[in-house]
């Protein structure tokens, strides 16, 4: 081999590996250590490049603007999956599970509006537990409902309010069933000084098994101190909690995340640089059309619109993220959250958090479709963006599952297909 050959050889060599190098050398970050807690500083560019980054893709759509009622929805609630990977998705105007192939076929519908066995009055969520079995939290029917896997019903178990208010629920891959409740001060009882939320494990049959975290309650709404009030966009909790991870947890007035084992223990924190970005007047007057759109159609007087206005303040910025949840192969996701003056005028006048998906503890706090994506061990990779209108409900591998809104606000299941290398970071 003459020495020219080689010497391009050596340089063909040095630029695949510049090319398709590891991704530590394209991580700018630190990993540091305080009390045993491993906190992991991102710099603000991610690792991935234009040719690695994750994408996604459609892959199954679920819905029809006329048709077969099978395949109509008037308002999509939970969504869940089983080991098959059939689709349950709730239908609340209906008050109905309706029960889809994993090629989007309709199977049967489950449960019917009403508080005897088997019926639901609003169900809160789609959880499905171990061995298939669907359970659905139904506040207004104080209880929570089973389904077998063949769609018959093994009965319920009550709700204690008492307990406190449940306010968010999931459930695992595996079947691990998980819920937030926050206290709930009742007519005639004092006020609770220094509230805490709890997140909690729990049984199918609704024994609970163990609680995951303890942390102050968020004030987007407030009802430990007398009448309701509302401050929007104040810090309020933001998690999930998956096999592969255990708990993710962040108040959303910091990008600061922190990972818990699945017994409670803080193992990782995960921080990345963000500018905080002011609520201005327009901000507030989008939000206020909103309450007033929304009274206006139930009937409210313009009396009570305007008490209801009067017990709204803001926050003086908006939160650093919208939320998180636990994506493919160890990653966690976060939702950058939108400036409402940012919208625009189409955009401004159909504002409506309730009909995205936002839970009770984040209302208001609409997200974009950008997601920001964090590797197994913390490392910023990049952003993944959703299609617009897509409210993201549920992760199962490789593999999303939310609520599509077309240009006539007619609702659609839409899976998407995450498209990159799943088996690692890149």
């Amino acid at each position: 081999m003459d020495s020219q050959r080689s010497a391009n050889i050596i340089l063909l060599l040095a630029w695949i590996a510049a090319s398709c190098g590891d991704a530590d050398s394209r991580w700018a970050g630190t990993i540091g250590d305080s009390a045993g807690v491993t906190i992991v500083s991102n710099p603000d560019v991610g690792m991935w490049t234009e040719a690695d980054r994750w994408r996604v893709e459609e892959e199954l759509r679920i819905g029809v603007q006329e048709g077969d009622p099978d395949y109509q929805f008037g308002q999509i609630g939970g969504i869940t999956v089983d080991s098959r990977e059939c689709l349950f998705v709730f239908e609340t105007q209906a008050q109905q599970i309706k029960v889809y192939s994993a090629d989007g076929v309709y199977e049967r519908t489950l449960g019917a509006r009403g508080s005897g066995p088997g019926e639901i009055q609003g169900a809160a969520a789609l959880l499905m537990g171990p061995g298939d079995t669907l359970v659905v939290p139904d506040p207004p029917n104080v209880r929570v409902s089973r389904f077998a896997p063949d769609g018959s019903s093994l009965g319920s178990f009550p709700l204690d309010f008492q307990q406190g208010i449940p306010l968010l629920y999931q459930a695992t891959s595996s079947g691990v069933l998980v819920r937030q409740v926050r206290p709930f001060t009742f007519a005639g009882q004092p006020a609770i000084e220094d509230p805490h939320d709890a997140i909690v494990r729990f049984a199918v049959d609704g024994t609970i098994l163990d609680t995951l975290l303890t942390f102050p309650s968020g004030e987007t709404i407030r009802t430990s101190r007398g009448p309701v009030e509302y401050e929007i966009y104040t810090a309020e909790p933001a998690w999930d909690y998956s096999d592969e991870l255990g708990m993710i947890f962040a108040v959303n007035d910091d990008y600061r995340i922190s990972l818990y084992s699945g017994d409670g223990e803080l193992e990782r924190v995960i921080t990345l640089p963000y500018e905080r970005t002011a609520v201005g007047e327009r901000d507030k007057e989008v939000f206020l059309k909103f309450v007033e759109r929304q009274m206006s159609y139930s009937g409210a007087s313009a009396r009570s619109i305007a008490t209801v206005k009067s017990t709204i303040n803001f926050a003086e910025y908006f939160p650093a993220f919208a939320t998180l949840v636990a994506g493919p192969e160890g990653t966690v996701w976060v939702q950058h959250s939108q400036v409402l003056s940012e919208l625009n005028e189409e955009e401004r006048e159909s504002f409506n958090p309730i009909a995205r998906g936002e839970t009770m503890g984040s209302l208001g706090v609409s997200g974009t479709p950008d997601w920001d994506v964090f590797d197994r061990e913390g490392r910023y990779l990049g952003v993944v963006t959703l299609p617009a209108r897509y409210t993201l409900r549920t992760v199962r591998g490789g593999r999303i599952y939310g609520v599509w809104r077309d240009e006539l606000d007619v609702q659609y299941v839409l899976r998407l297909r995450i498209v990159g290398d799943l088996d690692g970071a890149i």
